[in-house]
């Protein structure tokens, strides 16, 4: 389904073939992000990301480098996560090279202009912005503040305002060349390829990639003792919460039947929370579990969207279905259509050459370890209804809740939530 293999200049390289696909995905994933920053820096791998797309000797400017592509039909873009930066570009097969070509070209050859660089921090200032006036990413970023505090783990992808504005070309030179290397970095080609030619020039493209040891990241230090709360007043129509609880990394066997909790909790429009807080109770619109899982964190959370004198009713009912899955094992029929849903939507996501590139890619910079669609599924399979009770049992417990919230809630109610959250 996909080989892996190792350039003479020590990158890794994918190929995922898919017959009869008619697109071509090259995704190129270094393993550096927010995890990676010092406080006087932090947001500097995003702000990064963006710098690539400013202009190469070839093509001299932003105009230059998206016109590559859009005049092919293709779609590009790139991406920043806490350990994890992205770029990537998805066109018609017979457009392939011109793919490699294009990311080769911003990856190897970006000129990071120090103009540029001055008009870009508008930019993604008010990107910042942006987030902080959506209170359903806001209200995430929250959660992770209130889970790591003031460290790399729980600061803003983006950054802050005022570190945004004191970067200049020599701390972004800096930070590129000592976290952009082969050692950090896997480069993924998925489609209707021939594999020994795009192996070929995926070796010629990328022969001048940095040679040296990427930084380690420090370890994420978890600590607590009681249930933590994090209200954020705003003037708002409706009250956004996360409330969840700490749990697996991802090299951690107990994983698989994370995600099954999740999916049962909150995972699609039959779930137990979907039922519960909005068909049942009519609180409010959306409400979903999902799971974070990263090298060295891990989390289950429920995010929603309700009335704003429907919260303390809402945690109830969120903390009484965690509850039940730590008092009574699942049915065999929940637990087996949790599977059928795992297994079915895993299958529809990877029809894409962009979703298997991603699979693939993702557990390679991640894990360096990389399993198949059906491995993880076999996995998914294992768990038992009795493991669901002990994971639920492990996570689901005072010392390990969370809870944030955007709305008209003042720091002196702070103490009537943290009372709520207690089994």
């Amino acid at each position: 389904m996909f080989k892996k293999s190792t350039l003479s200049n020590g990158l890794r390289i994918l190929t995922v073939p898919m017959k009869n696909a008619n697109s071509v995905t090259v995704l190129l994933l270094v393993g550096t992000g927010s995890k990676y920053e010092t406080k006087d820096i932090n947001g500097i791998s995003h702000f990064l990301e963006h710098m690539f797309f400013k202009g190469t000797q070839k093509r001299p400017n932003t105009l230059a480098i998206s016109e590559t592509l859009d005049k092919i039909g293709g779609q590009y873009n790139a991406f920043t996560s806490k350990e994890v930066t992205g770029y990537w570009a998805k066109v018609d097969k017979k457009h392939a090279d011109t793919a490699l070509d294009w990311i080769s070209d911003i990856f190897l050859n970006s000129k990071f202009d120090a103009e540029e660089l001055e008009r870009e921090k508008g930019v993604v200032t008010e990107e910042l912005n942006m987030y902080l006036d959506t209170p359903t990413s806001y209200v995430s970023e929250l959660f992770e503040e209130l889970l790591y505090g003031d460290t790399p783990a729980g600061w803003r992808i983006v950054g802050e305002k005022e570190t945004i504005a004191a970067y200049n070309r020599q701390k972004l030179m800096d930070y590129f060349h000592s976290h952009y290397s082969n050692d950090n970095t896997v480069l993924c080609v998925a489609g209707d390829i021939d594999e020994k030619d795009i192996e070929k020039k995926m070796g010629e493209y990328f022969a001048n990639i940095q040679v040296r040891k990427a930084p380690e990241k420090l370890p994420v230090k978890e600590s607590q003792s009681r249930p933590g709360v994090f209200l954020h007043y705003k003037k708002t129509d409706q009250t956004h919460f996360c409330l969840g609880a700490r749990a697996y990394d991802m090299y951690d066997p107990r994983r698989y039947a994370l995600q099954l909790i999740a999916i049962m909790l909150g995972g699609n429009m039959s779930s137990r929370l979907f039922i519960s807080v909005r068909e049942r109770n009519g609180l409010g619109y959306y409400i979903h579990t999902s799971v974070d899982s990263a090298t060295d964190t891990g989390y289950l959370v429920t995010q929603s969207g309700i009335k704003n004198d429907s919260l303390e009713k809402a945690i109830g009912l969120v903390l009484a279905e965690y509850k039940d899955l730590c008092n009574n094992e699942v049915s065999a029929e929940e637990l087996q259509k949790a599977k059928d849903y795992v297994r079915g939507s895993t299958s529809l996501s990877l029809d894409g050459t962009d979703t298997q590139a991603s699979f693939y890619a993702t557990q390679e910079v991640m894990r360096q370890e990389v399993m198949t669609p059906e491995q993880k599924l076999d996995m998914i399979d294992k768990v038992t209804a009795s493991d669901i009770k002990k994971v639920a049992q492990d996570i689901f417990k005072n010392e390990k809740l969370n809870l944030s919230v955007i709305g008209p809630f003042l720091d002196k109610e702070k103490e009537v939530f943290e009372k709520l959250l207690t089994f």
